[in-house]
């Protein structure tokens, strides 16, 4: 049966479906990168909200900056905007359809169709999920990176930009030649302070063409912070063949494990639906959940993601499921990671990590290694070098982040040790395999790129065990590696 609004009332009694009437939802909410994260994530908690009767004036509109999102846009508006859900619980697998998201705009050169609805009264907030990548930081100090070419582009025809905060920037511009409140912008992507790098981003880039649109934005619009948490694997044949096992023809189907989790700062300058009464926590110090769950899980994944692999070992369960690797992950965590992980309410890091260990292990969740590896110059950044940093400042034990540096260097020269070729994995790939091939002979020339390891490339315990650990990989291989960090049993 084809997913439509016409098809929602003959679904197998299986599969959970809208108890709400979609065409009485109004639009609230426009998001930008709607992937299959959003929809498994916030997207269902506003679903959530809506059976019970509530925020049926915060309908999401789908948006895209990249010409990839109009392949998503295209399906998405085939099957009237319905997503079907497929929570992989390994003791039984279960299926619903949700509708909170109405329309999908034209993904078009000038963002055109985005600034005008953006710019529309009944948008209250703009929700971003354009991965860490897409926020334009400046490898160097921080912030926009004002000298890419994008944000060149934007700063030259601010009318017509190209970038996701250029966009956010020309919708509050008109929003306030016409007198009209400034909405939130909320990201919803894996950085820590997320809200305050939005923040930053929009008003410096607001800054470059006009000083007083800045400051207006910055005292009238909201950023929060916020951590988000789901593990959702990319949707390819096996997951529509899930779809269609429940007698659904979905084109963008979602799998998703059985945890769900979203910690807000509750700072929002138009309103805000009631997530907090299905599940979200509301608080004042998001700070603290992040860099747990940054520090843990995303700094984890990488942990896992080259070795697997460098090592032809398919999904992140699949590394759990190795002997070797899930104790390289373990010692990495124990002795180098939980030591910089202060406890949240209700959970301490160490059961923290008892959890993490449990989700990564679903086999349900066919969560591969290329896609937790994909865009390692944003990740490593982001998750592992910020937890080095602390270590080397403190300290403290380094050797197993040092080998988890030589292991991503290691998979970048694209090559496992099979011999299969691994296909180019990260938006800086050329740059990336160049280093890593120099690194095999002379292992320096990988901490050489000053845009990823910055002021760590001077750290003299960091190089040297860095070093040490990409001599072990190249004369004795992956495994030979982590028997040694490992040490005797």
């Amino acid at each position: 049966m084809k997913l439509s609004n016409d098809t929602l009332t003959q679904l197998p009694q299986t599969i959970a479906r809208p108890g709400y009437d979609r065409a009485q939802i109004t639009p609230g909410i426009v998001h930008i990168g709607l992937g299959n994260f959003h929809r498994a994530h916030q997207a269902w908690y506003l679903h959530a909200l809506m059976q019970r009767g509530l925020a049926m004036d915060w309908g999401i509109i789908g948006a895209g900056v990249r010409a990839a999102d109009a392949r998503m846009r295209d399906r998405l508006l085939a099957q009237d905007c319905l997503t079907t859900l497929i929570e992989l619980d390994p003791t039984g697998r279960s299926a619903e359809v949700i509708g909170p998201m109405i329309d999908f705009l034209p993904v078009e050169a000038g963002n055109t169709s985005l600034i005008t609805t953006m710019a529309s009264p009944a948008i209250r907030i703009v929700s971003l999920t354009v991965t860490e990548g897409g926020y334009y930081l400046d490898p160097q100090r921080g912030g926009l990176d004002l000298i890419h070419e994008d944000i060149r582009h934007d700063i030259a025809h601010p009318g017509h930009p190209r970038s996701v905060f250029g966009a956010i920037v020309e919708a509050l511009r008109r929003r306030r030649s016409r007198s009209l409140p400034a909405f939130t912008v909320q990201s919803c992507d894996n950085l820590q302070g997320n809200g305050q790098i939005t923040r930053t981003a929009v008003v410096t880039l607001a800054r470059q063409t006009d000083p007083e649109l800045a400051a207006w934005i910055d005292q009238n619009a909201a950023f929060p912070n916020s951590m988000v948490d789901c593990i959702v694997p990319a949707t390819g044949p096996a997951e529509v063949a899930l779809a269609r096992g429940y007698g659904l023809e979905d084109s963008a189907p979602v799998t998703y494990e059985n945890y769900r989790q979203w910690v807000i700062e509750d700072d929002f300058c138009a309103g805000r639906p009631d997530w907090d009464q299905v599940g979200a926590i509301m608080t004042d110090d998001v700070h603290g959940y992040e860099s747990m769950k940054i520090r843990v899980l995303n700094a984890g994944h990488q942990v896992l993601a080259n070795v697997g692999e460098l090592l032809s070992i398919p999904t992140i369960a699949d590394c759990m499921g190795d002997p070797l690797v899930a104790a390289f992950f373990r010692k990495v965590q124990q002795e180098e990671i939980l030591p910089y992980v202060a406890a949240v309410p209700d959970m301490a890091p160490s059961d923290y990590l008892n959890l993490i260990e449990a989700r990564f292990s679903n086999p349900e969740i066919r969560d591969t290694t290329r896609r937790v590896a994909y865009d390692g110059s944003s990740r490593h950044p982001g998750f592992v070098l910020p937890i080095l940093r602390d270590a080397v400042q403190q300290a403290g034990a380094i050797d197993g982040l040092c080998l988890v540096e030589a292991l991503w260097a290691r998979m970048c020269t694209g090559i496992r040790e099979d011999g299969s070729l691994i296909p180019p994995n990260d938006p800086d790939w050329e740059v990336r395999n160049t280093h890593a091939e120099r690194a095999q002979h002379t292992p320096e020339a990988w901490l050489q790129q000053s845009a990823i390891y910055a002021d760590l490339s001077v750290e003299v315990p960091f190089v040297q065990r860095f070093s040490h650990w990409m001599q072990v990989i190249t004369a004795q291989g992956c495994r030979s590696a982590l028997r040694t960090y490992l040490g005797p049993a």
